[in-house]
């Protein structure tokens, strides 16, 4: 599934989120450029929550 996370600025940013992501058992690819979040290996439900978990404010894309 797929995310945008507009309050995604940096680097850090998309580290924080791919270590979250997967310490619950998934795997997160990010992209910077268009703030969007691909997640595998987890529920909806569970990805959004993981990542808001994270300081980030995802909305489906």
């Amino acid at each position: 599934m797929r995310f945008h996370v507009e309050d995604m600025s940096c680097g850090h940013c998309t580290a924080t989120i791919e270590k979250a992501v997967a310490d619950a058992g998934g795997h997160a690819r990010t992209d910077l450029t268009t703030h969007i979040v691909e997640v595998e290996g987890l529920d909806a439900t569970r990805a959004e929550a993981v990542i808001r978990q994270a300081g980030y404010t995802p909305k489906a894309a």
